[in-house]
C-alpha cells in the first residue's frame, strides 16, 4: 500500500507545481475533494458495518502496524472531509488578492501544505498507534506551520509560526514518552496495546502524559497560548481548518486512549480531571474572548471555550460511566461528539466570515468596522446563522449538543450519584454560555450593525460567488442538524455506544422524544419568524416608510463615535478578566471633572498571562543559545579546527566508554 500512497503524493506535488498559478487551486481542489470522498464513502462504511482495515504491516522500531477505520474514526474522518472541501473552494476567492504578488512557488507550496494537512489528518484518525501514527502527527505539525507562514514577510507571522511550531514539538514529545513507555511494556506501541499496559502497570501517569500531548493540539488550558498567536498571522481559510478540526485530533487522541481504561476507579478519575480541565479551558477562553477587540482572536479564544465544553461533555461521560450510570454516560459523550461536529461546522463559517471581512477592510479590529450589513449583505446572513450557533441558542445545532451535555448532567444530579461534579459542571457551561452570547452580540452587533466607523466600510462589497459556496456548505449543515437533530444524533449516538458501552436501542429511546420535540419547535418558530416577516412587508407596502437618525439621547450633533467600541461593550467584564490578562494602554481614557472634555484616543491591548510562562520562555532561552553560539563564530581557523577536533576526541572516549 505504501508504494502506491508515495506514488500518489508525488504526482499531486508535481501537479501541484507544474500548473499555471491561478489553476493551482482547482488541482488542489480535486485532490482534496478526492480525498474527501474516499474518506466519507469509508466511513459511512464503517459506521453502518463496523470496522473496515485499510492495512496491516510492521515496522521495525514499533512493531505490528494497522490503518484502520472504525466508528470513532468514521465520525472524525466526515469531520475533515466536510471542512476541508469548503475550505479549499473558499481559498479560491481567499487568495486571488495575493497572486499577483505571489510566486508561483509559493502559491504551489501552499496548497501542497494544504493537501498534506488534509492527508495527514485522516491518516491520524484511521492510525492505530505508533510509527504511523506519529509520523502522520508530525506532518500535520508541519503543514500547519508552513501554512501560518504564508505570509511569511510579516514579524508577527513568523513570531507566532515559530510560537506554534515549538508548542507542538514539546506536545510531540509527551506522546513519543507515552508510545515507549507503552512499548517497552508491551512490545507494542498501538492503541490497543494501552489496555493491557493499564492493566499491568500503574496508568495515571502515562494516561497523563497521554493528555499533555493531546492536549497541546486541543488548546487546553494552560496549553492554549499558541491559539490566539496563530490564527490572527494565518490565512483565514488555514484559520478555518485549524480550529475547526486540527484541533480536534487532540480530542481524537484523548478519547483513544480513554476507551482503554478498564478500571472503574481509574476511569473515575480521568474523567474528574478531564472534566475540570473542561470547566477551566473553557470560563478562560470564553472571558478572553469577550475582552478581545481582534476579531481573529476573539475567534481564537472562543475555540478554546469550545474545547473545554467538549471536555465537559467527556468528564461528565466517564464519571456516569465509573459510576454505572449508562444514562449520564451516554448523554455526556453523544453531547461531546456532536459538539465537536457542530464546533467544526459554525467555527469553519466564522472564519469564513472573518476572511470576507478582512478582505474587504484589510482590519480584523472591531472598532474600525461597523454598518457592514448593508454592504455584505450575505455574508452578514450567514454570520448570523454561525452566531445564533455558537450561542447554543434554538434552532441551531449548538443547542443540541450543549442540551445532551445538560440531559447528562440533570440526570447525574437526579440519579444521585456524583452530584458535585454535575454541579459544578452545570454551574460552569452556564457561566460560560453567558458570556458566549455577550462575545458574539459584541462581534456581530459592532462589525454588521450601527454606523461605518471608517470610510473603509463604504468602499465594501460583497464577496465572489466561491467564497458564498464554501460558507453555505457548512451554514446548510447547520440547519439540518438543528432542525433535525432526532436525524442528525444517530450516528453519534453509535459512536458513542462503541466508546463507552452504552447500549444504542435504550439512548435513542430516551433521545428521539426530547429531539423530535426540539425540532417541532424549531420549524414551528422558524414559520413564525417567516409569517411576522410576511406580514411586516404586507403592512409596509401600504405605508410611506420613513427614515430618521437614530434619537441621540438630547445631543443634536450625533456621530458615530457614539456607538458602543468593543472596549466598552464588554467593559463590566473587564474588571473580572484584569486579573487574568495584562493590557497595554494607548491614551488616557476621559477623566470625571472633564465637564467639557477635548479629544482623546484610547485603545488597549489585551495579552494573557499564561502566555508569559508558556511561550516567551522558549524566545528567551533560544535568545541565550543564539548569544552563545554566536560567540564561537571568531572567524579564525584555528579556532574552527579545534572545535573539529574537540568533537572527534568526544566521540571517541564516548565510544571507548559504550556510551555511544
Amino acid at each position: 500500500m505504501y508504494p502506491y500512497l508515495i506514488l500518489f503524493a508525488a504526482m499531486a506535488v508535481a501537479a501541484l507545481f507544474a500548473s499555471p498559478k491561478h489553476h493551482k487551486v482547482w488541482v488542489a481542489a480535486a485532490i482534496v475533494t478526492a480525498l474527501a470522498a474516499a474518506a466519507a464513502v469509508v466511513a459511512v462504511e464503517a459506521l453502518c458495518g463496523g470496522e473496515v482495515v485499510l492495512a496491516e504491516f510492521s515496522t521495525a522500531m514499533f512493531g505490528a502496524e494497522r490503518l484502520a477505520v472504525d466508528r470513532l474514526s468514521a465520525l472524525f474522518l466526515l469531520i475533515i472531509a466536510v471542512a476541508s472541501v469548503a475550505t479549499v473552494i473558499y481559498s479560491k476567492g481567499y487568495a486571488e488578492h495575493y497572486l499577483a504578488r505571489s510566486s508561483s512557488a509559493h502559491v504551489a507550496l501552499h496548497y501542497t501544505s494544504l493537501v498534506t494537512l488534509v492527508g495527514s489528518m485522516m491518516t491520524v484518525v484511521v492510525s492505530g498507534g505508533g510509527f504511523s501514527f506519529l509520523m502522520a502527527w508530525e506532518l500535520m505539525t508541519i503543514a500547519s506551520f508552513l501554512l501560518i507562514l504564508f505570509e511569511a514577510e510579516r514579524r508577527e507571522v513568523r513570531r507566532a509560526a515559530l510560537n506554534y511550531l515549538v508548542m507542538m514539538h514539546i506536545g510531540f514529545i509527551f506522546l513519543v514518552i507515552g508510545f515507549v513507555a507503552v512499548y517497552d511494556a508491551t512490545g507494542s506501541a498501538s492503541f490497543d496495546a494501552l489496555g493491557e499496559y493499564f492493566r499491568l502497570h500503574a496508568p495515571l501517569p502515562v494516561i497523563v502524559v497521554f493528555i499533555v500531548g493531546f492536549g497541546m493540539k486541543a488548546g487546553m488550558f494552560p496549553m492554549h497560548v499558541w491559539l490566539p498567536e496563530a490564527h490572527p498571522a494565518a490565512p483565514s481559510h488555514v484559520s478555518a481548518i485549524m480550529s475547526g478540526v486540527m484541533i480536534k485530533t487532540g480530542i481524537y487522541g484523548i478519547l483513544r486512549v480513554a476507551a482503554e481504561i478498564e478500571s472503574v476507579e481509574m476511569l473515575s478519575t480521568v474523567g474528574i480531571i478531564i472534566l475540570f480541565a473542561g470547566i477551566v479551558t473553557g470560563l478562560w477562553g470564553v472571558i478572553l474572548a469577550a475582552v478581545e477587540n481582534d476579531m481573529k482572536r476573539l475567534l481564537a479564544y472562543s475555540s478554546i471555550e469550545n474545547i473545554g465544553v467538549i471536555l465537559i461533555g467527556m468528564g461528565i461521560a466517564y464519571i456516569g460511566r465509573a459510576a454505572g450510570n449508562d444514562l449520564v454516560a451516554m448523554c455526556g459523550m453523544c453531547g461531546a461528539l456532536l459538539h465537536a461536529v457542530n464546533h467544526s461546522l459554525f467555527k469553519t463559517l466564522l472564519f469564513f466570515g472573518a476572511g470576507n471581512i478582512y478582505s474587504a477592510m484589510h482590519s480584523t479590529s472591531l472598532d474600525e468596522m461597523g454598518g457592514l450589513s448593508r454592504h455584505m449583505p450575505v455574508t452578514a446572513l450567514l454570520m448570523i446563522v454561525a452566531t445564533v450557533a455558537i450561542c447554543a441558542l434554538p434552532p441551531l445545532n449548538g443547542f443540541v449538543s450543549e442540551l445532551l451535555i445538560y440531559l447528562g448532567m440533570f440526570n447525574g444530579v437526579g440519579e444521585g450519584g456524583e452530584v458535585l461534579y454535575s454541579v459544578a459542571a452545570i454551574i460552569a457551561l452556564s457561566l460560560i454560555g453567558g458570556v458566549v452570547v455577550l462575545a458574539f452580540t459584541k462581534l456581530y452587533g459592532i462589525v454588521f450593525l450601527g454606523s461605518p466607523r471608517s470610510t473603509h466600510v463604504a468602499e465594501c462589497t460583497e464577496v465572489d460567488n466561491c467564497r458564498i459556496a464554501a460558507m453555505a456548505l457548512p451554514a446548510a449543515m447547520i440547519l439540518i442538524i438543528g432542525l433535525l437533530p432526532q436525524y442528525a444524533v444517530r450516528p453519534v449516538v453509535e459512536v458513542a455506544s462503541g466508546i463507552i458501552g452504552g447500549d444504542y436501542a435504550t439512548a435513542m429511546e430516551h433521545f428521539t422524544p426530547v429531539l423530535s420535540t426540539l425540532s417541532a419547535i424549531g420549524f414551528a418558530l422558524l414559520a413564525v419568524v417567516a409569517l411576522l416577516y410576511v406580514l411586516k412587508r404586507r403592512a409596509q407596502s401600504k405605508r410611506t416608510v420613513s427614515s430618521s437618525p437614530t434619537w441621540g439621547c438630547g445631543f443634536t450633533a450625533v456621530n458615530t463615535r457614539m456607538q458602543y467600541t468593543g472596549e466598552s461593550y464588554s467593559e463590566g467584564l473587564e474588571n473580572i478578566a484584569t486579573s487574568l490578562t495584562q493590557n497595554t494602554v494607548d491614551g488616557r481614557t476621559i477623566d470625571k471633572g472633564e465637564i467639557f472634555p477635548s479629544q482623546h484616543s484610547y485603545d488597549v491591548h489585551h495579552k494573557d498571562k499564561i502566555d508569559r510562562l508558556f511561550a516567551a520562555w522558549w524566545v528567551e532561552l533560544m535568545h541565550r543559545i543564539n548569544v552563545g553560539v554566536m560567540r564561537l563564530r571568531t572567524g579564525k581557523i584555528n579556532h574552527y579546527i579545534m572545535y573539529a577536533l574537540a568533537l572527534l576526541a568526544a566521540v571517541m572516549l564516548l565510544t571507548l566508554l559504550n556510551l555511544l
